[in-house]
């Protein structure tokens, strides 16, 4: 889904019938509030976001989304935009900045960089809630047990760490390797470090 914020009517269907000329999805909106109204789908998508909007300008908008935590890619256009302020969009991840007027086929393929930049983004999350909801089904003293692992300690040392046996060790590790779904220390590590868990130690 392609999301447009433009003031220019005409402008807005023009864009619409292109993207939906392509075989792209696309909704049309006159400013930034009638834009935050809509629930964005479950899907990639990405907004075309002019510049100069009735109420906030588009510069201002792009930081309002962030601070919300609604990271979708942007495609700026403009007809009065300048180096600085291309640079600011740009450097607050703004997938490109094109000055009006632009050609059509330079639109389309900054849409489609941000569509493949958000699906993967997605697929990110979707990936970092799979880990989380595994390492949310482990106890205190397995969450302790695989942060220990994670520094490379065996079970001997591990069990020393903790005061316990080392059978006691390995049934930890066993339970914990079947909560996450892996076959190996090794894996159930990289788990670890993808969701950025620091060690407990």
């Amino acid at each position: 889904m392609v999301f447009i914020v433009d003031d220019d009517a005409p402008l807005r269907e023009s864009l619409r019938n292109l993207f939906r000329s392509v075989g792209l999805q696309a909704q049309t909106f006159g400013s930034a509030k009638e834009f935050l109204q809509v629930q964005p789908p479950d899907a990639p998508c990405c907004l075309v976001l002019d510049v100069r909007l009735p109420g906030i300008s588009g510069i201002d908008f792009q930081a309002e989304l962030h601070n919300a935590g609604m990271n979708i890619p942007i495609v700026f256009v403009t007809g009065h935009g300048d180096i600085p302020m291309s640079v600011r969009a740009m450097k607050a991840g703004a997938v490109e900045f094109l000055t009006k007027p632009f050609r059509d086929q330079e639109l389309l393929d900054s849409v489609r960089i941000a569509l493949e930049r958000h699906r993967e983004q997605r697929q990110q999350e979707q990936s970092f809630a799979r880990i989380k909801a595994c390492f949310d089904t482990l106890t205190p003293r397995e969450l302790e047990v695989i942060s220990l692992v994670s520094t490379g300690l065996m079970n001997k040392q591990i069990a020393y760490e903790l005061g316990v046996s080392e059978a006691t060790i390995k049934a930890h590790v066993s339970a914990i390797l079947q909560k996450l779904g892996v076959d190996s220390r090794t894996q159930a590590v990289i788990m670890l470090s993808r969701i950025g868990t620091e060690p407990v130690i």
